[in-house]
């Protein structure tokens, strides 16, 4: 099976070293950074990613690049790790370069922010093109050099992803056989891709983080940090009440959502739930969800977006990170649009939401333009 990955951050670097320890899989990365295709070609081609437990896990993948007709050649599967605001145009570019002799699964991991509907417009009335994703990353990645190595945070003791609407019973097998080929963790597909799309994440724990860090009355607020910040070993208390209330609101979504399509969305847990389930034991104290978010040894090391303050000493929150272009104009976006359609009040997502856009100053590119305009009358 011959796998391209799009994109070569922390979870394609990741997927593609630990792809290339499973018997029978070619892997292609396709990615624009001209300097990792320069380091892949000049030197041994090997990448690494270290385990937790210090081990080092090595791969070559078999072709890096920047040119999608060579990435895309005789691929049976294409994963899509950019974050959600590269996907829109990246989906257009390749959509001629896929194979037209064979069936190809394109997904994204993780699968949120819409990437269904992105997809489906990018590929319109195609039956060569099964759309899915995945609903959360395999694992945790983060100090990343590219182009030479990673580290691997905590596993997902199992694996969840879903389909289109559109696709079909044999594309399903297919699709979890073709999962259970590349992931050590069982692989269970879900009912319906609503399950991904509303799963609570980064769209909504980045921006309750943020809020409380650098919001109305916040610590920081008009103020420079001092010494870098971890996103959750260092989360604030009222971060983790907000997240709380957006949490909340993220289940009415989901109930609503229930109740207008007539479907089944159970498996779209509280955040707590969720991570309690994800990571077990490498939560040292879950009973609230400030202690969880501070104890969980998967997300311990990984750092808040901070730079240097340009205007003076300290760091600053950095207007260029996916917590804004990402989590916020896309994931927190589309929440926010999917509310509206359904009548749901989100008094809690919404004043995260507004008031990022207002600090960030504007996004270009944003979810809701995904969402199809008969959306929910579609189903």
């Amino acid at each position: 099976m011959k796998v391209t990955i799009c994109g070569a951050g922390r979870t394609g670097h990741l997927n593609a070293v630990l792809f290339k320890q499973r018997p029978g899989i070619t892997v292609s990365v396709l990615t624009g950074a001209a300097a990792v295709v320069d380091r892949w070609t000049s030197g041994s081609g090997v990448w690494q990613a270290q385990a937790p437990d210090g081990q080092f896990l090595s791969g070559r993948p078999d072709y890096v690049g920047l040119d999608p007709s060579e990435a895309l050649t005789n691929t049976d599967m294409v994963i899509v790790t950019q974050p959600a605001h590269a996907r829109p145009a990246l989906l257009r570019d390749f959509a001629r370069h896929l194979p037209r002799d064979r069936r190809v699964y394109v997904g994204a991991i993780p699968g949120f922010c819409g990437f269904n509907w992105l997809a489906a417009e990018a590929f319109p009335g195609s039956d060569k093109v099964v759309i899915w994703g995945m609903k959360d990353v395999p694992h945790t990645a983060f100090d990343l050099i590219p182009g030479e190595r990673v580290r691997m945070g905590g596993a997902k003791a199992q694996l969840f992803a879903a389909l289109h609407r559109r696709e079909t019973t044999a594309s399903r097998a297919k699709l979890q056989a073709m999962l259970s080929d590349l992931y050590e963790a069982p692989v269970t597909l879900l009912q319906d891709y609503l399950e991904i799309t509303l799963t609570p994440g980064n769209a909504m724990m980045h921006p309750a983080v943020l809020y409380a860090l650098i919001g109305p009355g916040a610590p920081w607020e008009n103020k420079p940090f001092d010494r870098p910040l971890c996103w959750w070993s260092d989360c604030p208390r009222a971060g983790a009440e907000l997240l709380e209330a957006c949490d909340a609101e993220n289940q009415a979504i989901r109930h609503a959502a229930e109740l207008r399509l007539g479907i089944d969305l159970s498996s779209v847990k509280p955040l707590r739930q969720e991570l309690i389930e994800a990571y077990g034991s490498q939560i040292e104290d879950d009973r609230t969800m400030y202690s969880l978010l501070r104890t969980n040894r998967a997300y311990a090391g990984i750092h808040a977006p901070l730079v240097p303050n340009p205007d003076g000493s300290g760091l600053v929150i950095d207007r260029a990170s996916r917590a804004f272009h990402e989590d916020i104009a896309f994931g927190q976006a589309l929440l926010v649009d999917l509310a509206a359609r359904l009548n749901v009040a989100t008094p809690a997502i919404t004043k995260t939401y507004n008031w990022a856009l207002n600090y960030h100053g504007g996004f270009s590119e944003r979810a809701p333009g995904c969402l199809p305009a008969d959306w929910p009358e579609e189903a």
